[in-house]
């Protein structure tokens, strides 16, 4: 690793000599100073080098350092910078860092510490990015970020990101033929009148229906839980027609992992007859799908006793543990979906129905409540509730305000002198029906060379998408939402920028694993932020010298597994 060079720089103020230790390092080609640290008077400095107890300065600034050496380590791995670059060039014109590096030293900060462009080169000064990877931290600034990134259109973000996820493929091959994919959305703060195609309104996961959102799909393989594929579109379209329109595009980046079959796995919000009719059509391309119970009536109200035990690592930790009554079961069968026969599987999970009958009778309980309120209406003879359809819309209402279905109360009216009467009771027979599906899921795909337990295994695996949706949304890694950009270009670059970082961060959480280090990115990246670079000396010497603090007994585990070590200070390739 190549260090900024320190020396002693003296200023005179007043007539009177201060002294300050500079370090210098190449910046785009010219020798530029990175850091200063005030030493002072040459007095001062004399009782420093006789060894006066009170100036005995150990440490006089330190920075993090540990978790951005990382992150630029994974880079040297990929070369965003030369990719980006490769595809955006500089301008003659252009000064300072490249597109290139913007994009870059985003990635780092998304892996690190998220924060807003406008408070970047403040998050960068505590940082010793200028012994890892030397800029200039006040050209990191919000308006230059925004003059590069509007150069930057949808047709080069494809290209970056393609280049992106084939250097990701290189270094971490997928070999399972089964990849999973998923769609969430980011609500913004955008202003309705802001022009935006992304932008729109729509169903938000975060429940945030009133705010403008974008939506985003990420394709994840199963083996190594990296991402291979991702896009950005309008938060207004609907799931199914998104896949259809990019599914050629996904087909084809499973294809060029070199798996002579493959499969994708996703859930119903995708399941449409022409897409599942295109996927027939396509050579050696198979799903795992999931169905709505509300839609297959007969798979919802299978007998119990036709499921048996899967074999999947849950079940295994749960037998183990004496809980062979919370295993997750199955049942399968075949049937005629989207034109063909298909194989189909129905699980059943004993701790979710748990969770789902709790629920249910504090919203059955909510809608009880609820009629005893619309029957005294009723009885009073209120205005808006003197007719039999008004008060069926009402009570329509507060079923959809709550989603429970609307045949689970049987409602009678009556003629009572010149109003209107009401009673109802429980329909028991429909609430045993509800509740019978609890718990159930609906597998369909044609895979028919799979077994139960294959088939169950991918599907459910479509978690580790999930997960990587929820590390986007994380406020301390990543933290793709809110989007505060506020134009498409941005909103593209954005997303780049974290989906870039998902991927390092992966990409760590793998190299850990083959050394038998089992942490979550998360974890790490917290461990090494607390290792910190500090420019030090000792008593009566006046060279300045950089250190790292003695590191954990995790960081060294985290070191170790890269090959490296930290001795007396130093950081270097590890000897064992």
């Amino acid at each position: 690793m190549v260090l900024p060079m320190a020396h002693i720089h003296k200023k005179s103020k007043g007539g009177r000599s201060y002294y300050y230790i500079r370090e210098m390092a190449r910046v785009d080609g010219k020798p530029k100073v990175v850091n200063q640290v005030y030493l002072g008077s040459i007095e001062r400095i004399l009782a420093l080098a006789s060894g006066d107890k009170k100036l005995d300065l150990k440490r006089i600034q330190v920075q993090e350092f540990g978790a951005l050496w990382l992150a630029n380590l994974i880079d040297k791995g990929i070369g965003l910078v030369n990719i980006v670059d490769g595809i955006v060039p500089q301008t003659e014109k252009e000064g300072g860092p490249s597109i290139g590096e913007y994009f870059l030293y985003a990635t780092f900060n998304r892996m690190v510490s998220p924060c807003s462009k406008r408070a970047l080169p403040e998050w960068y000064k505590g940082t010793a990015i200028q012994q890892i990877r030397p800029v200039d931290i006040q050209a990191l600034d919000s308006d230059r970020f925004w003059r590069k990134w509007e150069r930057v259109g949808e047709k080069e973000i494809r290209a970056i990101a393609e280049e992106l996820f084939q250097r990701v493929s290189e270094l971490e091959p997928s070999d399972s033929g089964c990849f999973l994919f998923d769609t969430t959305n980011y609500y913004t703060f955008m202003a309705s009148d802001t022009d935006s195609e992304l932008a729109q309104r729509g169903k938000n996961k975060e429940g945030r229906d009133w705010l403008r959102q974008v939506g985003l799909a990420l394709l994840v393989a199963r083996d190594t839980k990296l991402p291979f594929f991702y896009r950005e579109y309008e938060g207004n379209r609907h799931d199914s027609r998104l896949f259809g329109q990019i599914m050629d595009e996904v087909m084809g980046v499973m294809g060029e992992q070199g798996n002579k079959e493959v499969t994708v796995a996703f859930d119903k919000g995708m399941n449409s007859e022409e897409n599942l009719v295109a996927i027939d059509g396509m050579e050696n391309v198979h799903f795992v799908t999931t169905y709505s119970t509300y839609f297959a009536e007969e798979l919802a109200h299978v007998d119990k006793e036709s499921f048996s035990v899967v074999d999947t690592p849950k079940n295994r930790q749960l037998e183990a543990r004496g809980l062979g009554d919370d295993r997750l079961l199955a049942w399968r069968t075949t049937g005629e979906y989207w034109g063909r026969e298909r194989t189909v599987v129905v699980t059943y999970n004993p701790l979710t129905v748990t969770k789902q009958r709790y629920g249910f009778e504090k919203r059955l309980s909510r809608l009880q409540a609820a009629l005893f309120e619309i029957r005294s209406k009723v009885r009073a003879g209120l205005p808006h509730w003197r007719t039999k359809e008004k008060v069926l819309t009402r009570y329509h209402d507060v079923c959809d305000e709550i989603h429970l279905p609307k045949n689970l109360y049987d409602l009678e009216f009556t003629k009572e002198g010149q109003g209107l009467g009401l009673s109802f009771r429980k329909n028991y027979y429909r609430i045993g029906r509800h509740i019978d599906r609890f718990g159930k899921n609906i597998i369909i795909t044609d895979r028919t060379d799979w077994s139960t337990d294959q088939i169950v295994r991918a599907s459910l695996d479509r978690y580790m998408v999930e997960n990587a949706f929820r590390q986007t949304k994380d406020d301390e890694l990543v933290s793709l939402q809110p989007i505060r950009h506020w134009t498409d270009r941005k909103i593209r670059c954005h997303i780049l920028t974290c989906v870039a970082a998902l991927c390092y961060l992966r990409l760590i959480e793998l190299k850990l694993a083959r050394a038998n280090v089992h942490m979550s990115a998360a974890g790490v990246m917290a461990s090494m932020k607390r290792l910190h670079s500090c420019l030090c000396w000792k008593a009566g010497k006046n060279k300045p010298v950089r250190m790292l603090e003695e590191p954990s007994e995790q960081q060294v585990q985290i070191l170790q597994a890269f090959g490296y070590e930290i001795t007396n200070g130093v950081l270097q390739i590890s000897k064992r």
